[in-house]
């Protein structure tokens, strides 16, 4: 069956959400564990357990990461040069912080020195706060709109710097995206470890529900009536081959619902988003701990539709000139591009999803103190 450039079009926007999704929900749960390791870990053993119950998996899980990126630049490459140039210094924060997690995996049990281990769990716990908080801020900057445009030559030029993304909204939309992996997180430490670290990790899993709840909420509110949302007015058919400067594209005060109101079924997702949160804190509270880790996963990959669904088919709106700004219809690759890059997906995302699976399933038991004291020099 040959599709058509549109449909090629819509299937990659799908794709780019699937991935984002993947990497939010398994890097997700493992940064969550990188946050709280000197948080409720009271022990070098129970930080060892900690950091055990991802071990086997934080590599695997990198490969979600990876995969945004190469997808990126192979189906949007105006968004991946705008995103890497605009966006360098958040980026390089990013790559440094991320840095600190292999590292950190790798050496931290080498030396049975208490201030060599604690230097490391501090490590993981920074390479595991600042990608979310980052990846955070840089969405509620999309939904913003970003300071760029082009030139005669249709080289893209970004004109805002650092301290202007560290606004008010963007800043809430890193403290939802921080509170969703370490909610995430603690929901995976309750199916993974025993006794008081569970009952922690519990606790945390509460909390942080009920906080996410408020943000999300607090960030839906923002969205809706405090914000100016970016809209189409006219465009060549979507079909078509065409550049950016092609289209016409207004602001009006709530545009980004909608898309809520033209696709009633999309405002699912918030709403399976809010429902999982209270799931996680009521599963959480009776002990049913699987069906909380559920619950979270379900969260997560509500709250990226979410935000997919709310800026459809925008992918970076721009505040320097309208229309200037990149959608899925115009910053896309050419359809014979699209169309081999289809087919590399069918094949290695089935891939990376079933040796996942079957990683997790070989490597799935819940650990204690007596499995890391039997497995001392092996183990993390």
């Amino acid at each position: 069956m040959v599709l058509d450039y549109e449909t090629l079009k819509l299937i990659w926007w799908l794709l780019m959400g699937i991935l984002l999704i993947g990497f939010a929900i398994t890097d997700g749960f493992d940064m969550g564990v990188g946050i709280l390791l000197p948080i409720i870990g009271h022990s070098d053993e129970e930080r060892r357990i900690m950091i055990n119950t991802v071990g086997p998996h934080w590599e695997g899980n990198q490969v979600w990461l990876v995969t945004v990126g190469g997808a990126l630049f192979a189906a949007w490459p105006l968004v991946y040069a705008m995103a890497f140039s605009g966006f360098y210094l958040a980026m390089l924060i990013t790559l440094f912080a991320l840095f600190l997690r292999p590292v950190g995996f790798d050496y931290r049990s080498k030396i049975d020195d208490p201030r060599w281990r604690q230097t490391w769990d501090w490590a993981l716990f920074t390479g595991s706060i600042v990608p979310p908080i980052i990846f955070g801020v840089a969405f509620g900057n999309l939904l913003l709109g970003v300071p760029f445009h082009f030139d005669d030559m249709m080289r893209p030029i970004y004109t805002g710097g650092f301290l202007q993304l560290l606004n008010p909204f963007a800043l809430l939309a890193g403290i939802v995206s921080l509170l969703m992996v370490i909610m995430h997180g603690a929901t995976w430490l309750q199916v993974r470890t025993l006794d008081s670290l569970e009952w922690r990790a519990t606790q945390i899993a509460k909390g942080s529900s009920v906080a996410l709840l408020i943000s999300f909420a607090l960030a839906g509110l923002w969205v809706a009536f405090a914000m100016d949302g970016f809209v189409i007015t006219s465009m060549p058919d979507p079909g078509s081959a065409f550049t950016p400067l092609l289209k016409e594209v207004s602001t009006r005060a709530g545009g980004w619902m909608l898309n809520y109101q033209q696709y009633p079924w999309m405002i699912a997702a918030p709403v399976v988003a809010f429902l999982g949160m209270i799931a996680v804190f009521i599963f959480s509270q009776i002990s049913k701990h699987g069906l909380a880790f559920i619950s979270s996963t379900i969260s997560v990959s509500s709250i990226i539709l979410t935000a997919g669904f709310s800026m459809f088919p925008f992918l970076m709106p721009s505040t320097d000139n309208v229309n200037h700004s990149l959608t899925m219809w115009d910053a896309v690759s050419s359809k014979l591009t699209l169309e081999i890059m289809l087919f590399v997906a069918a094949v290695f995302v089935p891939l990376i999803i079933i040796y996942s699976f079957w990683t997790y399933r070989r490597m799935w038991r819940r650990l204690d103190v007596n499995f890391i004291r039997d497995n001392k020099h092996s183990t993390y």
